[in-house]
């Protein structure tokens, strides 16, 4: 039956945004926010991450910090076509690169040059509610799987139907690939453990507290799984609201 909760929820077609005002606008959000960025070379499997560190519209110039790992780069070097994939606030936005890029030292780090996009593709995905977790009531998980050495143990951070957000303590970027799969997630919710595969999606240390932190996509979930996940964000949907409702 059509109703208009379903009608907001469903995916909504893709834009194809070619005003420099709007490509200007959302780049500036993926820059503001310190949204990580995925670089694919053509016809080549592996991904880069990387950020966007500086955007000047009137010069129509942007730059990207360094790609990790950082052996993308000789691609980068060699005039090789890419398309950069972003994420902000549920809305994917990409873009293809064919101008071959400068590459510049920037304290003791390096910065890739380039123009500004003619064309910024924006997609606004299904509209999944992202329950966060408190700090007292974090759930414990473990990452394991045939793509990894030994087992990492961490904290659930927020979670949504489609994907979670993970904490881990010290620097773990080296051992974990993006685009990966990882076939043993398993999540120790209140009411059971939960296991499912995840494909790692973003990934990034804060030297500052010593910490990972880790954004996952549910990958084949079984429909055992996806009732537990479900059943675990209305659980906290309903303690949020009750939360908003004391705090009234």
């Amino acid at each position: 039956m059509f109703n208009a909760t379903n009608a907001e929820d469903a995916p909504q077609p893709p834009k194809v945004l070619t005003t420099p005002l709007e490509i200007a606008a959302n780049l500036r959000a993926l820059l503001q926010s310190h949204d990580p960025l995925i670089i694919t070379f053509h016809e080549r499997s592996q991904r880069f991450q990387t950020y966007l560190v500086e955007l000047d519209r009137d010069s129509n110039v942007l730059a990207f910090d360094e790609m990790i790992p950082r052996d993308g780069e000789k691609f980068l070097a060699a005039g090789e076509p890419f398309k950069v994939e972003g994420f902000h606030d549920g809305v994917r936005i990409a873009w293809e690169v064919n101008d071959t890029l400068t590459i510049d030292e920037n304290e003791g780090g390096r910065v890739y040059h380039g123009p500004l996009p003619k064309e910024v593709v924006y997609h606004q995905r299904r509209n999944a509610f992202r329950a966060a977790l408190k700090l007292a009531h974090l759930v414990d998980v473990q990452l394991a799987g045939e793509k990894l050495k030994g087992e990492f143990t961490g904290k659930l951070l927020d979670i949504s139907a489609t994907g979670c957000k993970l904490r881990f303590e010290g620097d773990i970027t080296e051992r974990l690939q993006l685009g990966q799969v990882y076939d043993r997630f398993v999540a120790n919710l209140p009411f059971g453990k939960m296991t499912a595969p995840v494909e790692l999606r973003y990934l990034h240390y804060e030297e500052r507290i010593d910490t990972t932190f880790a954004g996952t996509r549910f990958h084949n979930m079984s429909g055992l799984v996806q009732r537990q996940v479900e059943r675990f964000v209305f659980d906290l949907q309903r303690e949020a609201r009750r939360f908003d409702k004391d705090d009234f």
